[in-house]
């Protein structure tokens, strides 16, 4: 798999999927491979994943086998709340924090930012330039004036040169360690709803967010990386949430008062009687 361009992710993926079928089956009886997983208490997305990896073992080995259908179940995205997430950012240690910063702002997926180099980001343009992974279209991400401010004070105070990555470890320690600190805050301060928070939620909020603001359903494409846009139109169910979503609101009076409030991402609604009405989903 390595010889044929698969990435270091999917390697470790399969690699760990294959790692449970040894310790739970006799690799070589493809039935008993078969009847395993079928009884696994797991999603079809887990078991499809299962197959793929006992499938290439198969080739491998030239061993025949009929390899079963698993149709994964579809699930809605659920998108965190701004201040969930804003919570989870303040809440994390200094490096963690920056990099859930970084997943909310560009929506990155985190083997990409876990592969970000220095000379991957351009502090000037304020842009980051990512090698987008699944084999997806290269893109240019925007960053925020404070993003931008504290990526550059952790590369000067790392001591960084353009080749170095930014980050050390891998996606998957990203996860873990996001996991430890959201349910560390969890506990905290008794909310757990902040333990249904997935570290892939950063990079669902920023879809749906750009969408919203865009209603361009290809420029979200483009943005996240996407090969096919049935992919990217799951966040369109944005639309409802303009029906159902909580919003706080603003009025404002004089220009400096209405640039301000769009400078806070608060959008416009209505004028009237001299006042400028804006609204910010909470």
């Amino acid at each position: 798999m390595e010889n044929n361009g698969k990435s270091e992710y999917t390697l470790r993926n399969y690699a760990k999927l294959l790692k449970h079928l040894s310790k739970n089956t006799n690799m070589s009886k493809p039935e008993e491979v078969k009847q395993f997983i079928s009884k696994i208490d797991g999603s079809n997305g887990y078991k499809k994943n299962l197959c793929l990896a006992y499938n290439k073992f198969c080739e491998y080995y030239n061993m025949n086998w009929e390899m079963p259908i698993y149709i994964p179940n579809p699930k809605q995205i659920r998108i965190p709340t701004t201040e969930n997430l804003n919570m989870l950012i303040a809440y994390a240690g200094q490096s963690l924090s920056l990099k859930l910063m970084i997943s909310k702002e560009t929506g990155l997926r985190p083997v990409e930012l876990m592969n970000l180099k220095v000379k991957d980001v351009d502090l000037e343009q304020k842009t980051v330039y990512p090698t987008t992974a699944k084999q997806g279209a290269p893109r240019t991400l925007k960053m925020s004036d404070n993003l931008t401010t504290r990526l550059q004070a952790y590369i000067i105070r790392k001591d960084l040169e353009p080749n170095n990555k930014l980050f050390k470890g891998t996606a998957e320690k990203y996860g873990k360690s996001f996991r430890q600190s959201r349910n560390h805050l969890a506990k905290k301060l008794r909310n757990p709803t902040l333990r249904t928070i997935r570290l892939y939620d950063f990079r669902h909020y920023f879809a749906t967010m750009l969408y919203k603001k865009t209603k361009d359903i290809l420029f979200v494409k483009q943005q996240m990386g996407h090969r096919k846009i049935e992919t990217t139109l799951v966040y369109t169910q944005l639309l409802q949430f303009e029906q159902d979503d909580n919003y706080t609101c603003k009025i404002a009076e004089t220009k400096e008062q209405m640039t301000e409030l769009i400078e806070h991402g608060f959008t416009f609604v209505h004028e009237k009687d001299g006042l400028a009405y804006f609204k910010k989903r909470k």
